[in-house]
């Protein structure tokens, strides 16, 4: 389980017990010594523990087979992004056999900037410009870009970029109707894939936007900016820089959000603590029965195919 998650599952629920599965001996070391927690070699290993709930957070291409095997023990599943498509039909319609939970991490529909654009967007007709990007050696500065899974052409970086943020974007101004793309190879960088992205997409609200997505930028950035008339928002990725037009004093004044802040020493201020700790207890509640997902393999599948023609254009 990644790190973020244990420390959140104990912050938030003292009383559960939490088990560690990783191939790894090193890893399985490290989260005995960071969290005092029992861990395994194997889910097979861990079947006897009377587990209710595991959480997927492995490389993309190995979630299809642990979430199949972690269905077929009655366990009820949190995956981080897939990235791909593998096995989903399968093990959605698994989950209904065994009666299991299947919840898929959008981490982005649980901040409150996004809710609040969703908010004022309001199904209405808007234009959006967006860009996210960042070096791709500079995502984990601590290990090579080859040896970590967005050096694969397919979990690549800017594939998960698109898978990021594309299920919040959909979510806010409105299914798909067409797509233009622009995109090459700008770097010296050894990736089989295209580094940079941009799109333009036509929604059926009648929004228009254009995404650039990169991972050659040296500087990360996520800027945001979305209008139509008498109306603007912009966003640089942070809480603190939502800004509003206010056509009352003619000025553009900050967005004061309701919920305070988590932010992690060591994590980009892009990073925020609260979205993930909001989709856990969304998790933990929908196994309860007291909710039903706002996003799902369901939804994933159909963002997954659009990533895959968005990539076959270029």
């Amino acid at each position: 389980m990644g790190k973020r998650r244990i420390r959140l599952i104990r912050d938030m629920y003292s009383t559960f017990e939490i088990f560690g599965v990783d191939g790894r001996e090193d890893r399985r070391n490290d989260a005995k010594e960071q969290f005092r927690i029992n861990c395994f070699n194997s889910i097979e290993e861990a079947r006897e523990e009377g587990i209710e709930a595991a959480f997927v957070c492995t490389s993309p291409l190995s979630h299809n087979k642990i979430i199949t095997e972690c269905l077929n023990n009655g366990w009820n599943v949190f995956t981080e992004l897939n990235l791909v498509s593998d096995g989903y039909e399968e093990n959605i319609a698994l989950a209904k056999e065994k009666q299991c939970k299947l919840f898929l991490s959008s981490t982005f529909l649980y901040r409150e900037e996004m809710k609040y654009i969703c908010h004022r967007v309001n199904n209405e007709a808007w234009n959006y410009i967006y860009h996210i990007g960042q070096y791709l050696p500079d995502w984990h500065p601590w290990e090579n870009y080859k040896d970590f899974f967005i050096g694969d052409k397919r979990t690549n970086g800017c594939r998960e970029i698109m898978a990021i943020e594309l299920p919040w974007l959909t979510t806010a101004f409105g299914k798909i109707s067409d797509y233009n793309v622009v995109t090459n190879k700008m770097t010296a960088l050894n990736i089989d894939y295209n580094d940079n992205y941009m799109i333009q997409f036509t929604h059926e609200s009648g929004s228009k936007g254009v995404l650039v997505v990169d991972v050659v930028s040296p500087v990360a950035v996520r800027k945001m900016e979305i209008y139509k008339e008498n109306s603007y928002l912009s966003w640089n990725g942070t809480p603190d820089s939502l800004m509003e037009y206010n056509v009352e004093s003619d000025s553009v004044e900050c967005v004061q959000l309701h919920e305070t802040q988590e932010h992690r020493e060591g994590y980009r201020a892009f990073v925020v603590e609260n979205a993930y700790r909001n989709e856990i207890r969304e998790f933990m509640e929908i196994v309860r029965g007291e909710k039903t997902p706002k996003y799902g393999f369901e939804q994933d599948l159909k963002v997954l195919k659009l990533i895959d023609a968005l990539e076959a254009q270029g």
